[in-house]
């Protein structure tokens, strides 16, 4: 009966990961994070510094936004002219146009809102879990 108990419990653990092997292969990474890793070609050339990893993409900055975004809803969104600016709760994915497609910058918050605040300014709100915080009155008591 024992056996029988531990067939069992090996068959519903083997079931489970294979259920989620299967997740992952078909829905991709766990994160924005993970799906940039994933989709797109890594181009450390590009990188600015340590903190913005950059990836390459032969798409318009926009075609790359929209795929970013069916897969990983943004918790704020700005568009110019001078690409498109994701912000998520930890990360930012910022895709700028280069003469052969795009080149996607993901960067922790904590940097990249410095880094673009020029350019997104109170237009990337802050929601559930930013640690970036805010220069108003009170700031850093």
């Amino acid at each position: 009966m024992t056996y029988r108990r531990w067939f069992v419990l090996g068959v519903a653990f083997a079931v489970i990961g294979a259920l989620v092997a299967a997740f992952a292969v078909f829905y991709g990474s766990f994160s924005p994070r993970g799906y940039v890793e994933d989709k797109y070609t890594r181009a450390a050339s590009r990188d600015i510094g340590r903190n913005a990893v950059a990836y390459t993409s032969p798409r318009s900055p926009s075609q790359v936004a929209k795929e970013v975004t069916d897969a990983w809803q943004p918790a704020d969104q700005y568009v110019d002219g001078s690409g498109v600016y994701l912000r998520y709760d930890d990360d930012s994915v910022v895709i700028l146009p280069i003469a052969a497609g795009s080149v996607i910058l993901l960067e922790r918050m904590s940097t990249a809102y410095p880094r673009y605040h020029s350019t997104v300014g109170s237009h990337w709100g802050w929601g559930r879990g930013s640690t970036v915080r805010g220069g108003g009155p009170g700031s850093g008591k």
